[in-house]
């Protein structure tokens, strides 16, 4: 399944569980935010497409960080006339995940599946509580880590990482398209 969804002006295909980089998005880290303006859903056996928007379908996602993108120079020159101006930027985006496409017929659904973990949650013990917060914090100190360890290395030293693993068409990818596609 997957949709077209128009997130800050640009339009972006997305699937669940799917990682991507928009325009920079006014939300807290770690928050939860909906997309309502889907211009398309297609689930495999049928497509709807909206005019502008399909409606009763929306598109959540979690905002994992915020970050700049790679600099772009901006260099302008006239000949023979002693002008240079050289310029940098760096657009400042954010790095989302999608975790769920909503239909009118699947909110029903994942209502009743959201019901189901609060009862299994009242049943866990302190203790069990607090080893899966090690856990937990554990895992994210380690993914933190490595995420650290991949933005200090070098493009050569991560093209010859994603050549090991496999990666095709590293020779095209930026820094931060390596990392992403390593991670």
């Amino acid at each position: 399944m997957y949709a077209i969804v128009e997130i800050s002006g640009k339009q972006f295909k997305v699937e669940k569980k799917q990682k991507l980089f928009v325009n920079r998005l006014d939300v807290a880290e770690g928050k939860k935010i909906s997309f309502d303006k889907v211009l398309m859903v297609n689930d495999g056996s049928k497509s709807s497409v909206g005019t502008p928007n399909v409606s009763g379908v929306q598109v959540d996602a979690k905002v994992l960080k915020h970050l700049k993108s790679d600099k772009v120079i901006v260099f302008k020159k006239k000949r023979r006339k002693g002008y240079k101006v050289r310029n940098g930027h760096r657009q400042a985006i954010t790095e989302i995940e999608i975790s769920d496409i909503l239909t009118g017929a699947s909110k029903k659904t994942t209502a009743k599946k959201a019901d189901a973990p609060k009862k299994a949650e009242t049943k866990k013990t302190e203790a069990s509580k607090k080893a899966e917060a090690k856990k937990a914090s554990a895992t994210k100190a380690s993914a933190k880590k490595e995420t650290q360890d991949l933005s200090s290395m070098s493009v050569a030293a991560l093209k010859t990482m994603a050549k090991e693993k496999g990666i095709t068409g590293i020779s095209s990818m930026k820094k931060a398209d390596l990392i992403k596609a390593l991670s």
